[in-house]
């Protein structure tokens, strides 16, 4: 769907469910983004049909598998969200730790937001993190997200920072 220099964006399937499971429990997941409870395949599969791929039918958007071009090996989810408890679509993105601090990250995250911006004609994009992630808070900064406020969404147990992008 998206293609960068080193990266291809696209469409998560059942097919990526041990990729999944390998993802949502790696500690940076599990600190900063939460326990989803994906243990198994099955669990996985459940968890891309109710989440990604019900986002793709309703919204026409959601996360998306982030692969490197050369090799295809999938690195990481980027892509945009739209929770009930903000106003604005969110970008979200999370990699393996083998494949972070490489510039993955911030060349995933300009293709979702450029395609955001001219496809989707989004005009403003937050994001949302953990106060003491501070990778992520980088990346935010260095692609022009600018701090807001912090709050406590619902079902959440901590509270979270917001950035936005108009």
């Amino acid at each position: 769907m998206l293609e960068t220099e080193r990266l291809n964006l696209g469409e998560l399937s059942t097919d990526d469910a041990p990729f999944i499971v390998e993802l949502l429990n790696t500690p940076a997941w599990l600190e900063f983004i939460g326990d989803r409870g994906v243990r198994t395949v099955a669990d996985a599969e459940a968890y891309i049909q109710n989440g990604p791929v019900a986002s793709y039918r309703r919204l026409g958007f959601g996360l998306y598998l982030v692969r490197l071009k050369e090799s295809r090996q999938p690195i990481g989810l980027c892509g945009l969200l739209k929770r009930e408890t903000l106003d604005d679509v969110d970008i979200g993105f999370a990699y393996l730790p083998t494949y972070t601090r490489q510039g993955y990250g911030f060349e995933a995250a300009s293709a979702v937001i450029t395609y955001a911006r001219t496809t989707l004609k989004f005009t403003r994009i937050v994001a949302i993190t953990a106060p003491h992630n501070q990778p992520s808070i980088n990346l935010l900064s260095r692609l022009g997200f600018r701090y807001e406020a912090t709050r406590t969404l619902p079902g959440q147990t901590g509270p979270s920072m917001l950035f936005g992008l108009s």
